[in-house]
């Protein structure tokens, strides 16, 4: 009778836990467990207008080659994009139309970005390679994070602007 007990309330939890992942997820809640933001709960926030610079945004990375790779490195957690990938979230720093040169550091506009260093090889010592920079074409957009170990588009440029899920809105974040 013990064991029907244990198995009927795990079975009632398992149901549970699920119903509540399925309603946050349709809902439009996520969890972040990546360093390029804060930890913890986000929503993406429907964008009622023209994506603008310094937003903070969730975005689906485009399916190719690259970012597969990305994600076998561990930069990119698997989810429900296409492709299979986690969406990202990451600031939006340019726009299509405005001149990017990578270097050491990123300028935008001839304008450098703080905290934008490149780094030449990643935190297992493997080579990283930097996106050449050029012009932002249009319907994509250049998406940066402060943090020290964020892949974004210094590694992978500009990415369609097809992929944006709406405004990354934290509710529940804390920095390790």
């Amino acid at each position: 009778m013990r064991k029907r007990r244990v198995l009927l309330f795990l079975t009632a939890s398992a149901v549970i836990i699920s119903t509540l992942a399925a309603a946050a997820f349709t809902g439009g809640y996520r969890l972040n467990l990546t360093p390029s933001e804060p930890l913890g709960l986000w929503h993406i926030e429907q964008l009622q207008r023209p994506v603008a610079i310094g937003d903070l945004v969730f975005l689906c990375p485009p399916s190719t080659a690259l970012f597969e790779d990305a994600r076998q490195r561990g930069y990119l957690r698997r989810g429900l994009c296409p492709g299979g990938f986690a969406p990202l979230i990451k600031s939006v720093a340019a726009l299509p139309g405005q001149r990017i040169d990578i270097t050491d550091h990123v300028r935008i506009d001839r304008r450098a970005v703080p905290a934008s260093s490149v780094w030449a090889r990643d935190g297992e010592g493997r080579v990283l390679l930097p996106d050449p920079g050029g012009i932002v074409p249009p319907h994509h957009l250049f998406l940066y994070s402060p943090f020290a170990s964020s892949y974004d588009s210094r590694y992978f440029g500009p990415v369609p602007d097809s992929g944006l899920l709406g405004l990354a809105r934290p509710v529940f974040t804390f920095d390790p």
